[in-house]
C-alpha cells in the first residue's frame, strides 16, 4: 500500500518550512519499518522508489510547485528514473533523502535524489519528471511563467546530459523484434 500517512506526514511537517529556490536542497528523514523490507530484510528496491515520493513532492511544495499545480488543474508524473543501490538500509535504520532539481530542459524536470545512512549514501536516483495536463506535457517554459519564475534553465551536469542521450538510444516500445 502507498505509505499516504507517511506522505501527509511530510507535507505538513514541511508546509510552513522556508521557501527553496528551484535548485534548493530538500531534507527529510525516515525510518525503515517492516513493512518497507523485502524477503532479505532489508529495504525493498520499489519501496525505495515510493520512499523517494516522500522527498520529491514536499520539494515541489517548497519551490512553489504544488501550488500552480492545484490551481492550473495540472499533475505532476515521473517519465523515467535511473537508481544506483550502493548501501543496505536495514530495519529501523534511520535514513535522510536529500532531493534537488537540478535543471529542465523544454519538456522534463531533471530531479536528483540520495538517500543517506550513517554517513554514506546508500543509493542515488535520477528522475525525468514532466507536468501534464488534459492534453499531454505542459512545456517547461509555461510551468515556469505560472510559477512566476522565467528564468533559464541552469546548465545539465554532463552525466544528466549522457544520460538523456542514453534514454533517447533506447527502443520503444521495447522487445518489439
Amino acid at each position: 500500500m502507498y505509505p499516504f500517512f507517511r506522505l501527509f506526514k511530510e507535507l505538513y511537517l514541511h508546509r510552513k518550512a522556508e521557501p527553496l529556490p528551484l535548485t534548493g536542497i530538500h531534507v527529510s528523514r525516515h525510518v525503515c519499518w517492516p513493512w518497507d523490507l523485502d524477503m532479505w530484510m532489508e529495504l525493498n528496491n520499489g519501496r525505495t522508489l515510493t520512499l523517494l515520493d516522500l522527498g520529491r513532492l514536499p520539494l515541489a511544495q517548497r519551490v512553489g510547485l504544488i501550488a500552480v499545480l492545484r490551481r492550473e488543474r495540472w499533475a505532476l508524473t515521473m517519465a523515467g528514473v535511473s537508481v544506483r543501490y550502493r548501501r543496505r538500509v536495514k530495519m529501523f535504520d534511520t535514513f535522510e533523502i536529500r532531493s534537488r532539481c537540478v535543471g529542465w530542459d523544454d519538456k522534463f524536470l531533471y530531479i536528483e535524489q540520495g538517500m543517506w545512512r550513517h554517513g554514506d549514501c546508500a543509493n542515488h536516483a535520477l528522475y525525468r519528471a514532466a507536468v501534464t495536463d488534459r492534453n499531454g506535457i505542459v512545456p517547461t517554459a509555461r510551468m515556469m511563467a505560472a510559477m512566476g519564475r522565467e528564468v533559464a534553465p541552469p546548465p545539465l551536469p554532463d552525466w544528466v546530459q549522457a544520460w538523456i542521450a542514453a534514454e533517447a538510444e533506447r527502443p520503444w516500445p521495447p522487445m518489439a523484434d
